[in-house]
């Protein structure tokens, strides 16, 4: 009953309507209808410009997490109802215009915060010793999966001596406001104890930090101190021992710039792309409990984002993880101004 296209397919209409007079078809004729494409900041949607970017090798292939096709949506972990909501929300308009990348990344958070287990891994992985805890002993400690699902029910992290933190929650010399793990300042070990370092290893050659040591409170199991003495931040953790190796992939957007078909005269749309719109991480640390993550299941990195097993080179023994958004969410900061506006 209707043919719809996108607006630069208004001027062709009296021909299609001609077209479908002389053919004599049944009664009532189609009818040509125009709605406005959808456009995204920090990406291009014309087919032209996005097989280009294919055969140029710009991006791996369609099915790039970083592509704004269906299939690279998938890839990257976007879920299909999150997509439904975006489209819900935008409606079809019939003026042109481009929305924000922010608003499709607020849908994508809000629908993976309510369904995704959290889980805890170690991106970039520095080794924290906790020297007055016993060489041989492993505890469990009970975790929440979804702290918005009940249902979802619990899992068990082993902890032991040799963890893995995150090289960002330690500074040797902490900066203003830096609440992290410092030589003498004391912090909790999500689900477990209070621990103070104590002292640093650094390699001989670099100067680089490559261990951390620190003494724990065996009072403060469960991460509360029975004398009520509060420490100002929870970092999260891996234990070495029992930890899963895995490739991590961080997307960032496409391009560097809102609008990259507004690129000026003499320059090609591909000029704007963004040289950091992918970084691989090697040699990152998981906890146990995804050593048989299937290809596409999600999950929240606690403290880190949303990441999804990639459906193409991920492997058993190997997983390959890829990060979907982010857990800051600028859609809602941009509402709060508008609203004040």
């Amino acid at each position: 009953t209707h043919s719809f296209c996108t607006l630069e397919f208004e001027v062709h209409r009296p021909l299609y309507e001609w077209l479908l007079e002389a053919l004599d078809l049944p009664r009532p004729l189609p009818r040509q209808r125009e709605f406005a494409r959808l456009n995204l900041t920090y990406t291009v949607m014309s087919k032209r410009k996005l097989l280009r970017l294919v055969q140029e090798g710009h991006v791996q292939s369609w099915d790039d997490p970083r592509m704004p096709t269906v299939s690279g949506m998938r890839r990257r972990g976007y879920p299909a109802e999150a997509v439904r909501a975006f489209c819900d929300r935008i409606g079809v308009a019939k003026r042109e215009n481009i929305v924000e990348l922010s608003l499709l990344e607020h849908f994508v958070r809000d629908d993976l915060n309510r369904h995704s287990p959290r889980v805890m891994a170690v991106l970039r992985p520095l080794r924290l010793v906790i020297e007055n805890y016993p060489e041989d002993q492993v505890e469990e400690f009970a975790a929440v999966n979804n702290p918005e699902d009940a249902a979802m029910g619990t899992r068990r992290v082993p902890f032991s001596r040799v963890l893995y933190i995150e090289q960002d929650d330690f500074r040797e010399v902490p900066p203003p406001k830096y609440h992290r793990l410092s030589p003498g300042v004391e912090v909790r070990l999500r689900y477990a104890y209070l621990v103070t370092c104590t002292d640093v290893v650094k390699d001989p050659q670099t100067g680089e930090i490559i261990e951390v040591h620190a003494t724990y409170d065996p009072a403060t199991r469960g991460g509360d101190a029975p004398d009520g003495r509060k420490v100002k931040s929870t970092i999260h953790w891996v234990s070495a021992a029992h930890a899963v190796d895995a490739e991590v992939r961080l997307y960032d957007t496409l391009f560097s710039v809102e609008n990259p078909d507004d690129a000026p005269e003499g320059r090609d749309f591909t000029d704007t792309l963004n040289p950091a719109s992918l970084e691989t991480l090697r040699g990152c640390r998981l906890e146990p409990s995804l050593a048989n993550a299937v290809p596409g299941a999600r999950y929240q990195f606690e403290r880190l984002g949303y990441f999804c097993v990639d459906t193409q080179d991920s492997r058993p023994g190997a997983p390959v993880f890829n990060r979907t958004v982010g857990l800051k969410d600028t859609w809602a900061k941009i509402q709060k101004r508008q609203r004040k506006r």
